[in-house]
């Protein structure tokens, strides 16, 4: 006979009322174990201790729940370690960092800074440093890793960067980048891009053998660019670079995808207007500064982690996310050079940098990931 199911949901609520009994009672018992490990230098995680417990549950748990209980007990194990972790270390350098910047941070986000930018006039990179700035002493850079060189010199006060479009997705070679220079993000922004054909006065779109332009934008315009028959597609730094070309190129069966406002500063005209694919077409760009500074109102944070290369890592990683309310904007993953299928991954979390369970989390990754960069605090302009 099967039970009601009130009467098994009631048996149910019994169970946890005596499983977070235990589980408090746990915790606390390892809040005494961090605290004697402390006073003989003894290191938190022990993995011969942990390969053991886990083959004793694995047995109690029987056939049918050996997965399920050893995947809540490493999960358990993983915030004991992170626990004691907060009891033996207290707050770690990167918490101290935290709290530091946004006490001495100025209170006003900056008008006039110098800023780096990859590109020459008229590339969308200024317009979102224009959206940032009020007036920006803009110095152009002819790669993005120039940027990331500028800033980490002192060369300029900040970048500007893009880093994903709504299209096309993530611009991956910046994220390579991030793993290779000190940096820290300070503000982020929404652009709305359009592309346009745009060529010299006179050329017409029938007569276009040849369309330049960047990577991205040629991704975004894909649609438009399959129903342009045997024209070559050749990729260039940037929007505003291409412009440039066919403004000085004097060739009339040349044509570049940039904005209006390419157009207008290299004298070209539009042979067909918004080709991109999506009409809500919209690329963020990151604002990047040597030092730390994070801004009132900061609600989103960056970071990149490497986790141990083994099954379950990446769950038990994100698993601290959800347990304390933080929501994940953001999830990228770039392959670590020189090591075969292991992988840096790159997150954005909502949520306020006052927060305590923000500087908690950050603590905590510090501790438990085999790498980890707090990238900054910031808000994004739309």
């Amino acid at each position: 006979m099967v039970k009601d199911l009130n009467a098994l949901r009631e048996e149910i609520d019994a169970i946890d009322e005596q499983m977070v009994e235990l589980f408090s009672r746990r915790m606390e018992i390892c809040g005494d174990v961090a605290r004697y490990k402390k006073s003989v230098a003894k290191n938190v995680f022990d993995p011969e201790r942990e390969r053991k417990k886990l083959t004793q549950i694995a047995e109690m748990s029987g056939e049918e729940f050996r997965d399920y209980t050893t995947g809540l007990y490493s999960l358990i194990f993983d915030l004991s370690k992170a626990y004691q972790q907060r009891i033996i270390g207290g707050e770690t350098r990167i918490a101290q960092r935290i709290c530091n910047a946004v006490e001495n941070t100025p209170k006003v986000f900056p008008s006039y800074a110098t800023v780096a930018c990859q590109g020459v006039e008229g590339a969308y990179s200024q317009l979102a440093c224009e959206k940032l700035f009020a007036v920006p002493n803009i110095m152009y850079f002819k790669n993005f890793d120039s940027v990331f060189t500028a800033i980490e010199q002192g060369f300029c006060q900040y970048g500007v960067l893009p880093i994903e479009n709504s299209t096309a997705g993530s611009v991956n070679q910046v994220y390579d980048l991030m793993m290779r220079h000190n940096f820290s993000i300070v503000r982020s922004v929404r652009l709305k891009i359009d592309h346009s054909l745009m060529a010299l006065k006179g050329a017409k779109i029938d007569g276009i053998k040849e369309i330049v332009s960047h990577e991205q934008a040629i991704n975004q315009c894909a649609g438009f660019l399959k129903s342009m028959d045997n024209v070559k597609i050749t990729v260039c730094e940037n929007t505003a670079a291409a412009a440039k070309l066919v403004a000085e190129s004097g060739r009339m069966d040349l044509a570049a995808l940039c904005s209006n406002d390419c157009a207008r500063l290299y004298s070209l005209v539009a042979l067909k207007e918004a080709v991109q694919d999506e009409g809500s077409n919209f690329t963020r760009f990151i604002c990047i500064s040597k030092d730390l500074e994070i801004y009132p109102g900061a609600d989103k944070t960056s970071i990149m982690a490497v986790t141990a290369h083994k099954p379950g890592a990446l769950y038990k990683l994100l698993s601290r996310f959800y347990s304390r309310g933080i929501n994940l904007t953001k999830l990228e993953s770039r392959p670590l050079p020189n090591k075969n299928f292991e992988f840096m991954f790159y997150f954005d979390l909502e949520k306020s940098v006052y927060a305590p369970e923000l500087l908690t989390l950050m603590d905590e990754l510090s501790d438990s990931c085999d790498r980890f960069e707090y990238l900054g605090s910031y808000t994004e302009v739309v």
